[in-house]
């Protein structure tokens, strides 16, 4: 997978994506990561690329005409008008389901917007997607994209050493991840839950479940409403309720 970063710093993106599991992705080729300068295609030796808005107002807006020609050069290299990416907190907030979307896409830009925005002419004529990663405003759309190419990566094949672990994190079926634990089997008085040092991998996997159904109930019951779930799952969650209740 190819994503394509529109900004005006570069060595932020190549700088924050090259460690880890995305740099090592990028090593072996399972994703590229190519950020372009968007002053690079200023039209003028001071490579400005903002101007005051019309209508007066605080702040700059950066010009369509350079962020419209840096998208031209990926079109140019790819050979086709990729999905674009604006990030903006006016955006959907991004999301797993929307990861896997994106997943699905050979080419993905992301365009990163400064100062006051960028000229609405130009997001009209290449944004396809107005993205956010939360109700809060940034000084630029970096980060956003950051998030975005880790969180997307995860999912694209070979990336994770373990292809099955992409599976299981939270939100998956739109709940949230069971509990981990590792050596020691006690630590400070507490112990490992008996049930994981039991060896019965199918008691293992409904405890797993069942843990995945309370915490989400009790951190994020929102996605409660768009969750796969089973008669199984909601009888536990009508216990748990019920056993609230009680104690209440």
């Amino acid at each position: 997978m190819n994503f394509h970063v529109l900004t005006l710093f570069p060595e932020m993106i190549t700088q924050g994506v090259g460690t880890s599991i995305t740099g090592r992705a990028m090593d072996k080729g399972l994703i590229s990561v190519n950020a372009i300068d968007i002053r690079d295609f200023s039209g003028n030796k001071h490579g400005q690329v903002d101007d005051y808005p019309y209508g007066g107002g605080a702040g700059m807006v950066m010009q369509p005409g350079p962020v419209y020609r840096s998208y031209e050069s990926v079109v140019e290299k790819i050979g086709h008008k990729p999905r674009v990416v604006y990030m903006t907190p006016q955006g959907k907030v991004f999301n797993q389901k929307m990861a896997e979307e994106f997943a699905k896409e050979e080419d993905l830009v992301f365009l990163c917007g400064h100062y006051e925005g960028i000229d609405e002419r130009v997001l009209d004529m290449i944004v396809t997607d107005h993205v956010s990663i939360g109700d809060y405003v940034l000084t630029g759309g970096e980060l956003p994209s950051m998030v975005m190419i880790d969180c997307i990566s995860r999912l694209v094949p070979g990336v994770l050493h373990n292809d099955v672990s992409a599976e299981f994190e939270s939100f998956q079926d739109n709940l949230l991840e069971y509990p981990q634990y590792t050596r020691p089997a006690e630590f400070k008085g507490v112990k490992v839950p008996d049930i994981l040092l039991s060896g019965d991998h199918a008691k293992v996997d409904c405890w797993r479940r069942e843990q995945s159904l309370k915490r989400t109930l009790e951190r994020r019951p929102d996605l409660l409403e768009e969750a796969m779930l089973n008669q199984e799952d909601l009888k536990y969650l009508k216990k748990i309720k019920l056993d609230s209740n009680k104690e209440k």
